[in-house]
């Protein structure tokens, strides 16, 4: 048995920022689902929506198809985070973002007064979500330009 103990450090890779847009774009989704899910338990929200419109806002084909092509965007945003080139891929994440942020405000004027907890709990996070998305693409890094040598790491033995 070896008696010596050696002290090893923790492998912490940096997560690189395609990925990390993509995965905050796919929380957002999971935070836009499950809002609309909760909201079939609000007492009269099912039967509204049965009938065809909620809070005063009539479901027709353009609204709907409006409404699709909106929650749509982020399932592409997800795709296109991973895909893109960084420069094109920073600019298509903050301009979707600030795009959904104005939705987000938009939609406070809209629909039901009396507006639930839940919901506004899931808007905060929402807005929280977006804005870590424009932030994450704003303060990408820039790389070093060919012919520079890289930073030097620490060694640890």
């Amino acid at each position: 048995m070896n008696a010596k103990r050696t002290a090893s450090m923790r492998d912490d890779r940096k997560v690189n920022v395609k990925v990390k847009l993509a995965l905050l774009w796919v929380a957002l989704m999971f935070l836009y689902i499950y809002n609309d899910v909760f909201s079939f338990f609000q007492p009269g929200h099912v039967a509204e929506l049965v009938e065809g419109q909620l809070g005063g806002v009539e479901f027709t084909q353009t609204v709907l198809a409006a409404a699709a092509a909106l929650m749509a965007l982020p399932s592409i945003m997800v795709l296109l985070s991973l895909t893109l080139r960084a420069r094109p891929n920073r600019l298509v994440n903050i301009i979707v973002g600030i795009f959904h942020v104005a939705v987000l405000v938009g939609t406070q004027f809209v629909g039901e007064s009396g507006v639930w907890l839940y919901w506004r709990f899931y808007e905060v996070l929402e807005a929280l979500f977006l804005v870590l998305i424009i932030w994450t693409a704003w303060t990408w890094p820039a790389v070093e330009s060919v012919g520079q040598e890289p930073a030097s790491r620490p060694t640890t033995t």
